[in-house]
């Protein structure tokens, strides 16, 4: 494959991610200003957050969509990459934009609190995990629970569940109790979309590669993703080849870019993925890649 042909292949893969962060964004907007926004019901992490100040002082909801994520994707640019950082300010403008010009679209449900709550949260996880599954994000609180792991003894989960319950408290303030229970409902049932959408975002991964570069997939993986790995002889059952196979941990949102690694230096590596329930001690550090 000639070099021309590799930069065409690679600007199309960019083009088409880009697209479908875009699009993702689009569904979550029309999911909020259509159906749970109208019903007094919010989500939950930032966009809850925007939504109540909306409500409250009166300024449009995209703008402080933007304005709150910023110091978010900072922290994505640092601790996750450039590229993770570029698509998920595509995808947070996108929602800004995308909340901005469905402002007065038609809501589709009124009334039914159960249909609201199951709708709307179908609707914004099936975008939000779209966007993740192309490589950006749509809110910056699971950045700030990434990074507030590896400073507190809580798994990335238990702090997703923590902000968000602060998160909950505050809509209380504008759409009462029963606003923030079908609110806290609905982002429930939002991740669990995203969870199918992006197949397997909460927790942690451990990969496990097979493959005939392990010195330069460690040193890439090192160096991009600033994750650490180990080796493990390995022999095969058949052939009686020794390998070296490399174990690496990293958290749900570095999936993609560990796969794009791994597919750039050996396409042929053999690969297994876990999913973790829990990191806890031992060294699941990283440092900062810029």
């Amino acid at each position: 494959m000639s070099d021309k042909t590799k930069q065409k292949s690679k600007l199309l893969k960019v083009s088409s991610k880009v697209l479908l962060i875009i699009i993702g964004a689009m569904i979550t907007a029309y999911g909020l200003e259509a159906v749970l926004i109208p019903n007094n019901v919010s989500d939950g992490g930032v966009t809850g957050l925007s939504i109540v100040g909306s409500q409250l002082f009166g300024l449009p909801l995209g703008l402080l969509i933007g304005v709150i994520n910023i110091p978010f994707v900072w922290l994505g640019y640092k601790q996750i990459g450039k590229s993770f950082a570029i698509y998920s300010v595509i995808g947070i403008a996108s929602l800004a934009v995308g909340t901005i010009v469905m402002h007065h679209v038609p809501t589709i449900i009124e009334g039914d609190t159960l249909l609201i709550t199951v709708v709307g949260g179908i609707i914004i996880g099936f975008g939000m995990g779209l966007a993740l599954r192309n490589g950006g994000a749509l809110d910056g609180i699971d950045m700030l629970a990434v990074l507030l792991s590896k400073k507190l003894p809580f798994g990335t989960s238990d702090l997703i569940l923590f902000l968000n319950t602060f998160v909950f408290i505050v809509v209380s303030t504008v759409f009462g109790l029963q606003g923030a229970i079908l609110s806290a409902i609905a982002y429930f049932i939002a991740s669990k979309v995203i969870h199918i959408v992006e197949e397997g975002l909460s927790g942690s991964k451990t990969f496990k590669i097979i493959t005939k570069q392990p010195e330069l997939m460690v040193e890439t993986i090192r160096d991009r993703l600033g994750r650490g790995a180990t080796y493990n002889d390995a022999y095969g059952g058949y052939s009686n080849e020794q390998f070296k196979e490399i174990t690496c941990i990293i958290n749900r949102l570095e999936e993609s870019k560990m796969k794009e690694i791994i597919h750039e230096i050996d396409q042929n590596a053999f690969v297994t993925v876990y999913d973790v329930a829990e990191v806890k001690g031992g060294s699941f550090k990283k440092k900062d890649i810029h």
